[in-house]
């Protein structure tokens, strides 16, 4: 990895069997490649988080699927990537089982988005009337 690679993030995908590892990699690689600015750390003790002027989103490997944690309910999702939380207030996900194919370019959209409403202050405050 670079020197944009936290040491937490870096063992929390370590730990993962070689699929999960893969992806989590691939996605950390979107993020990076969304906006030089945005930055790795841990919360929650071991869950690696994207953070840029607020949470981007965050990865969770769970026992048959990787979750990336979208923190922005607002954000559009114009390739129909996003499969889970529709209804959450705070934040929906997408995941991604061993075969799925990553779809780069949507996911990159997503997330350039929630950069953009994070730099304008956060969904929560450009979803107030």
């Amino acid at each position: 990895m670079t020197g944009r690679a936290h040491p937490g993030v870096d063992a929390y995908i370590a730990k993962l069997p070689e699929w999960q590892q893969s992806i989590c990699e691939q996605l950390r690689e979107i993020v990076w490649a969304t906006d030089p600015e945005i930055e790795e750390t841990i919360k929650r003790t071991v869950q690696p988080y994207f953070v840029l002027e607020g949470n981007v989103c965050a990865i969770l490997a769970t026992k048959d699927h990787v979750n990336l944690f979208l923190y922005d309910p607002t954000v559009s999702d114009p390739a129909g990537v996003i499969n889970q939380g529709h209804d959450n207030l705070t934040a929906r996900s997408i995941q991604i089982y061993a075969d799925d194919a990553i779809d780069r370019d949507a996911i990159t959209g997503i997330l350039a988005e929630i950069v953009e409403h994070n730099r304008q202050g956060g969904w929560r405050r450009l979803s107030r009337p």
